[in-house]
């Protein structure tokens, strides 16, 4: 029961109860007012600094990694089909709560040399200080930067690179320490040229890395289109079959297809765990609704669009991937190559390259500025970025079984944190989402 707790079994309830309470308690803003969101995301940059879109690119590349490959695979095999069904119910619910949790960052974020910074950890401390809790906020705030940190050593590095040492071992025979090495050498340097330095990479890593993957996803679907319907009917059919779901609701709650696949959703978006806000703190922007609004592209992106079309192609290929259940990437690749051929395994190494390249910095950057709140101290900076580095080698040459277990514990830790927070500072979110819905001049 208690590991069942640890690692996202309370996780459904509190994104399906928070997002839809966001729903209803928004009045359905901003979603029912796409053209309204479009404009938004249109609206140019005033001034200097981070721009809106690149920092959404920054978080995109912390959203856009194994969790649409390994994750999806991963889903499927523990899950079933039908945990594909939750991931796109967690994905709905999870765009408003990071669209709010965006927000907030930018109402709560700092300014400083070289400009905005910020991230969920501050919202949390002015939250529960306004409510002269201090003692509260400074426990709850470090906490979550703690758990930041161990995320973005876990999830954020030594699991994405795994995938990528996997896929590498796997397709083109290169040893695990040497694909270790090799992204050691490429993270480190990049690092240390910081923020800004990752932003503009990942500003043109992200759209060339997403549009190609979705043009062999969509090559795939086209050849195999007679088995898309039967497999979206098997995620449908295997939604609700999990054991207990006919005992009523404990049992629904209990289905592995429905944690499974709220997890990996999670993994995925990270809707509602508070992470993403670190990188949209710093845009340049006027309206913290403006700036959630690309909160909402995220998940679309990244769940919605790529987890489902990763999802697809694996379900048409069933026959042929389905006893490589345990190694997701393998799995993942020989979908994609028993369709297009032996080729579309080294397009598909280089994906998983970019993919788990992209948030390795992006995560090794949430860990910084988490470390940043924690302590200004200099030489923990260096021992971070140190310890990054070991991580990045032990990925590459260490299963991470027990590591999957430990990122779902701290996904759960700051998602159960974050959630709370946002109901608590809901006044905030609804008068500022009032605000841009009656503003047509917000930027």
């Amino acid at each position: 029961m208690m590991k069942w707790l640890l690692t996202g079994g309370l996780v459904p309830l509190l994104l399906l109860g928070s997002g839809a309470f966001f729903c209803v308690y928004l009045r359905g803003l901003p979603l029912r007012r796409p053209g309204r969101m479009l404009a938004s995301l249109r609206t140019p940059t005033e001034g200097t600094g981070t721009s809106p879109f690149r920092a959404v690119m920054l978080a995109l590349a912390g959203t856009l990694g194994v969790g649409n490959i390994v994750g999806v695979a991963n889903a499927i095999a523990v899950g079933g089909a039908g945990a594909v069904f939750w991931m796109w119910i967690s994905a709905l619910f999870a765009m408003l709560l990071k669209y709010a949790e965006i927000l907030l960052a930018v109402l709560h974020r700092r300014i400083g040399p070289h400009g905005f910074f910020g991230g969920a950890y501050y919202y949390i401390k002015d939250c529960f200080a306004a409510r002269r809790w201090k003692k509260t906020a400074a426990v709850l705030s470090s906490l979550f930067a703690l758990f930041m940190i161990v995320d973005a050593l876990s999830m954020g590095c030594v699991i994405q690179v795994n995938a990528v040492s996997a896929a590498f071992s796997g397709v083109l025979g290169i040893p695990p320490w040497v694909s270790g090495l090799l992204l050691v050498l490429l993270t480190l340097p990049v690092l240390l040229r910081g923020s800004r330095g990752i932003a503009g990479l990942t500003e043109i890593l992200v759209p060339i890395m997403t549009g190609g993957y979705l043009i062999l996803s969509i090559g795939v679907l086209l050849l195999k289109r007679d088995a898309v319907g039967e497999a979206l009917g098997m995620i449908f059919r295997e939604a609700f079959s999990g054991e207990g779901i006919a005992g009523g609701v404990v049992g629904f709650l209990t289905s592995k297809a429905l944690r499974v696949g709220t997890m990996r959703g999670l993994l995925s978006n990270e809707g509602g765990c508070g992470t993403a806000p670190t990188a949209h703190a710093a845009a340049n922007v006027r309206s913290g609704a403006t700036q959630g609004i690309w909160g909402i592209f995220e998940v679309f992106v990244d769940t919605i669009l790529l987890c489902t079309v990763t999802a697809l192609v694996i379900l048409v290929s069933l026959p042929e991937v389905s006893m490589l259940g345990e190694d997701g990437v393998m799995m993942t690749i020989r979908a994609y190559s028993c369709v297009l051929g032996k080729w579309a395994e080294g397009f598909f190494c280089v994906a998983v390259f970019c993919f788990g390249y992209g948030t390795v910095l992006c995560w090794a950057n949430y860990g910084r500025e988490s470390l940043r709140f924690l302590t200004c101290r200099q030489r923990y900076g260096v021992l971070y970025l140190l310890l990054v580095g070991i991580c990045v080698f032990l990925g590459a040459v260490a299963a991470p079984q027990r590591v999957w277990t430990l990122a779902d514990l701290a996904l759960t830790m700051l998602t159960t944190v974050n959630v709370i927070t946002l109901m608590l500072l809901r006044r905030e979110v609804r008068r500022e989402t009032l605000e841009w819905a009656m503003d047509k001049g917000t930027s």
